[in-house]
């Protein structure tokens, strides 16, 4: 298993927060939640449905992942395979 911790953008959007992972946006990797915490728990799903589905579909994974087993920056989401 290899543990992948991704950046996470989460921003103020209204009424509610919008939150977004730059690495996975092409593949659909963004969300929201009525508070920031709840954003950061749904965009920790959504990156982790589309890592699930790169690997079972041997997709290639993005460039800034390749041969890196840690980025970290505040907010950030973890995810193990």
């Amino acid at each position: 298993m290899r543990t992948y911790t991704f950046n996470i953008v989460v921003e103020p959007d209204e009424d509610r927060w919008h939150a977004y992972c730059p690495a996975l946006h092409g593949k659909g990797a963004a969300t929201w939640g009525r508070t920031r915490e709840e954003a950061l728990r749904n965009i920790e799903e959504v990156v982790r449905l589309v890592m699930e589905s790169m690997v079972e579909h041997d997709e290639p994974l993005p460039e800034s992942l390749r041969g890196e087993v840690e980025v970290t920056v505040e907010p950030r989401v973890a995810v193990t395979l």
